[in-house]
C-alpha cells in the first residue's frame, strides 16, 4: 500500500478532508501533518489524528512565514520517529518548503509532489517581493515529481509562462466525490422549490465582497422575487462585519457551515441557481479557477451563474449551460435572469441534468488512476541530498 506524507496548510480546511478521501478510497495510506486556522490542535481529520505544526492566521502572510520558520527547524525531529513515507504531497508553497527539509528527517530521498490549488496574489507582483517569491518556488519546486492543479488556466497563465515548475503536471480538478456519499435519487435531484422566491445559492469559502454587495442590491431591487442563501465559512478576514450585512438584508440569509460530502445533494437542492462567481482576486487566480461550487452544483441540478470572461464562464460554454454574465453588475444579473419563470427555467436546470455527471464527479475508478500515478512516481528512486536541519 502506497504510504503518503500529506503537508498541509490549514488541516482545517474541508478541501484537505475531500483530498485525503480520495487518496484512501484509491488504495493509499496517509499521515496528516500540517498547520491550523483553529485556536486549539485539530482532533480528528477523517479519523486521522494530525501531527500539529501550530497556529497560523488566515490572510497574515508574514506570521504564516515566521510559522514555517519555527516548523522548519523542529521537523525532523517531530518526523523522525515517524515510518518513512512513500512519497510526500505538500500543499502550497509553504509546505513544499516543509517538504524539502522532512526528507532529512527520513534519512533518504522521498519524492514530492507540489500541489497548488491557487495563486496567490503575491505571486503574481512584478515588484521585488514577487520576484523574490517566485524565485523561492523554483528553487523549491526545482525537483518535485509532479505538480497537481486544479484549472488549466493556472498552468497557461501562471507556471508556463513563469517558468515556475518543469515537472509534469497532473489536472485534478475540484469535482463531487461520488463515492463518499448517498446519492439521492434520480427524481429527487429533478426536484426544485417552488418558485418564486427564486433562490440563488452562494456556499463554500466566502470570501468575495464584491459579490456580497452585488447579491445584496439585486435582492433588494428584485423585492422579494430572489433570495440569496448563502452557506459555508466566512472570510471574516475580507469582510468582519459580515454577520452584521447578512443580518441588515432582507432577502440574505447565512445558514451556517455544512458538511461536504454529507449534505451537498441537500443544500443545492434547496436553490435553483449556484453562484459561481469570485472577485477576491479579479483578473489573476479569480479568473482562473474552477471552483468546487461549479461541480457541486451542476451535480444537483442547481443552474450556475458565471462570469463569460472567465474560465468558469469558458467551462459552462462550451457545455451549452449556465447564465454567463457579461458584466459585474445588479443590472446585468437582473437583465440575465430578473424575469425568470417556471418554462425557463426548467429548460435550464434540463441542461444541467443533461450532461454526464463524470463532468461533475470522480468516482472510486478515478481516485485509484490516481494513486498508481503516485505509486509509479514513488517508484522512481533518486539520489539522496541531504539539507542542512539548524
Amino acid at each position: 500500500m502506497l504510504n503518503v506524507l500529506y503537508l498541509v496548510h490549514d488541516v482545517s480546511d474541508p478541501a484537505v478532508r475531500r483530498r485525503i478521501t480520495m487518496l484512501r478510497a484509491g488504495g493509499a495510506q496517509v499521515t496528516l501533518a500540517g498547520f491550523r486556522r483553529t485556536a486549539n490542535p485539530i482532533a480528528d481529520v477523517e479519523r486521522l489524528r494530525p501531527l500539529d505544526l501550530g497556529a497560523t492566521r488566515d490572510g497574515r502572510f508574514a506570521q504564516r512565514l515566521t510559522a514555517v520558520a519555527k516548523a522548519a527547524v523542529s521537523i525532523g525531529t517531530r518526523l523522525r520517529g515517524m515510518p518513512r513515507p512513500d512519497l510526500i504531497i505538500a500543499r502550497n508553497l509553504e509546505m513544499l518548503a516543509l517538504a524539502r527539509r522532512a526528507t532529512t528527517a527520513f534519512g533518504a530521498a522521498v519524492p514530492i509532489v507540489y500541489e497548488c490549488l491557487d495563486i496567490h496574489r503575491l505571486m503574481l507582483r512584478s515588484d521585488a517581493v514577487g520576484k523574490a517569491l517566485r524565485a523561492t518556488e523554483r528553487y523549491l519546486a526545482r525537483d518535485v515529481k509532479l505538480l497537481v492543479t486544479s484549472s488549466p488556466a493556472f498552468t497557461a497563465n501562471y507556471f508556463e509562462p513563469y517558468g515556475q515548475v518543469t515537472a509534469p503536471v497532473e489536472l485534478v480538478e475540484n469535482k463531487y466525490f461520488e463515492a463518499a456519499a448517498i446519492l439521492p435519487a434520480e427524481h429527487e435531484m429533478a426536484e426544485a422549490p417552488v418558485a418564486p422566491p427564486w433562490r440563488i445559492g452562494w456556499f463554500g469559502a466566502l470570501r468575495c465582497r464584491r459579490s456580497l454587495e452585488l447579491l445584496a442590491d439585486f435582492s433588494r431591487r428584485a423585492d422579494g422575487r430572489f433570495e440569496i442563501v448563502l452557506r459555508g465559512r466566512p472570510a471574516l478576514t475580507e469582510f468582519p462585519d459580515f454577520h452584521a450585512f447578512v443580518e441588515a438584508e432582507p432577502w440574505l440569509s447565512f445558514r451556517g457551515p455544512y458538511r461536504n460530502p454529507e449534505d451537498m445533494a441537500a443544500i443545492y437542492r434547496d436553490v435553483h441557481f449556484s453562484w459561481a462567481i469570485d472577485f477576491f482576486e479579479a483578473g489573476q487566480n479569480s479568473e482562473w479557477l474552477l471552483p468546487n461550487r461549479l461541480y457541486e452544483g451542476c451535480r444537483f441540478g442547481a443552474v450556475p451563474i458565471s462570469m463569460a470572461n472567465t474560465e468558469t464562464g469558458r467551462f459552462l460554454g462550451r457545455q451549452g449551460i449556465g447564465i454567463l454574465l457579461p458584466e459585474a453588475s445588479p443590472d446585468a444579473l437582473e437583465a440575465a435572469i430578473g424575469k425568470m419563470e417556471e418554462r425557463r427555467f426548467s429548460t435550464l436546470k434540463e441542461r444541467v441534468l443533461s450532461r454526464n455527471p463524470r463532468i461533475w464527479s470522480y468516482d472510486r475508478s478515478d481516485c485509484q488512476a490516481l494513486v498508481d500515478k503516485l505509486r509509479s512516481l514513488a517508484a522512481m528512486r533518486q539520489p539522496f541530498v541531504a539539507e542542512a536541519l539548524a
